[in-house]
């Protein structure tokens, strides 16, 4: 949409130019002459940047990595109907930590099933290893609906997300009330833990960024890496983040869409694995993490176990109830295992999963009729949801760029030409 008014801005200053130079002598036309070369290049330049602001970031598809299954149109999670999500990302200061001040590398990402319209939906989540927090699931797991937006953040922040999520919904009556004005919810907030790289002790998550990532909520593309909950992440030792995939089922099946949004923050260098391919066993010596000043020749003992943790959000829009919606989430660890993540000991890998069929089953006091999907044609669906995890994760590490955080704290983004040279000793590169 700004492209298309940047051009209907040249051509519009053309045709007033003519008009004007029609009633004007010879200085006259050259004064508006020099006046609209002017005002052309500079349209022209902010042309240039919209292009470029506009142009996404290469993908791990981009570089030839091979995958599975069939994508939507953006390849991403807002490939499902309706689907919105928002981020905000701080990043402020540099140098040694002083707590509450900084450095800050952190965010908060946002999901709306239905964008700003208040729709609950038919939702479940599983945790294949709970060293980790997401908001809200015991009434999901009872009730079946999810009532709230979505929203991923550090560990630090959970609390000050989940408050300022019940304030938005207030504004926006974002709710169902129960006399008048009168409602309540239990919102969603899940996390990672940022703090090697940003001052998550500080807390510096805000009621305003957490409007600001609703607010900003829209479909088609989605930012990846370090933006949003994602900003301070690290995942396989390298940088990691926000990263999104779909998968449509063929159309004899329905033609459906499983979209998949991760928070990456998990998995030890070794056992990164790409589309078959064991990359992180080639990658142990190449560019390791630096922690408090120190940079060794090999990655870190601690970063090579399961410290960290994993959050991942599965839309669809194929019909399916609360326990079929279970079923999809458990499948979600096998995309996980694909890219060689074990669920350690101290990682949180947590998972919910919402359809946006039957947009209007919700009532606190009516029956409704909804359509469901019957469980022996769910098995396409099952396969893209693997495909489509493993396929985020790693687009969240080719999206992940070289940050530094607290103390000089420095953690690199994937080699992506050595990866690719890997892959390529592995005749396992598109061409």
């Amino acid at each position: 949409m700004k492209l298309i008014k940047l051009r209907r801005s040249l051509i519009f200053i053309e045709n007033v130019s003519k008009e004007n130079n029609d009633s004007v002598g010879v200085e006259g036309i050259k004064s508006n002459l020099n006046t609209l070369n002017k005002t052309k290049f500079l349209l022209s330049f902010l042309l240039f940047l919209t292009i470029s602001a506009c142009a996404q970031t290469k993908r791990a598809r981009d570089y030839g990595i091979p995958f599975d299954g069939t994508p939507g149109k953006y390849n991403a999670i807002t490939d499902v109907g309706n689907v919105t999500v928002g981020h905000s990302t701080i990043i402020k200061g540099s140098g040694n930590l002083v707590k509450g001040q900084g450095p800050i590398r952190t965010g908060v990402t946002a999901i709306l099933p239905h964008g700003k319209e208040f729709h609950p939906v038919y939702a479940n989540f599983y945790a294949l290893n709970g060293n980790g927090d997401m908001t809200g699931t015991h009434w999901i797991t009872e009730s079946g609906f999810l009532e709230t937006p979505i929203l991923i953040t550090n560990t630090g922040s959970v609390g000050t997300v989940r408050d300022a999520t019940w304030q938005w919904m207030d504004q926006h009556k974002y709710y169902t009330p129960i006399f008048k004005d009168y409602w309540f919810a239990y919102p969603v907030v899940a996390e990672t833990y940022d703090g090697i790289l940003n001052d998550i002790n500080g807390q510096h998550v805000k009621k305003e960024h957490v409007f600001s990532a609703l607010d900003s909520a829209e479909s088609g593309p989605v930012k990846e890496g370090g933006v949003g909950g994602g900003t301070g992440m690290i995942c396989c030792s390298f940088k990691g983040g926000i990263g999104t995939a779909s998968r449509v089922i063929n159309k004899e099946a329905g033609g459906y869409t499983v979209g998949i949004l991760v928070q990456a923050n998990h998995g030890g260098r070794s056992q990164l694995t790409i589309s078959g391919v064991p990359v992180g066993k080639h990658l142990t010596d190449t560019l390791p993490i630096r922690i408090q000043g120190v940079t060794t020749g090999a990655i870190p003992p601690v970063f090579e176990k399961e410290v960290g943790s994993i959050i991942i959000v599965l839309a669809t829009d194929a019909p399916l109830l609360p326990s079929q919606l279970k079923r999809l989430a458990q499948r979600i660890p096998l995309g996980l295992t694909k890219m060689g993540a074990i669920g350690g000991n101290s990682s949180g890998d947590i998972f919910i999963a919402f359809s946006t069929a039957n947009k209007d089953a919700f009532s606190n006091e009516q029956e409704k009729q909804v359509t469901t999907m019957a469980n022996e044609t769910m098995n396409l669906l099952f396969t893209a949801t693997i495909q489509a995890t493993e396929e985020a994760i790693i687009n969240a590490l080719f999206a992940g760029e070289t940050m530094e955080g607290i103390d000089g704290n420095k953690v690199f983004g994937l080699p992506k030409d050595k990866v690719v040279r890997i892959m390529k000793q592995y005749n396992r590169l598109n061409k």
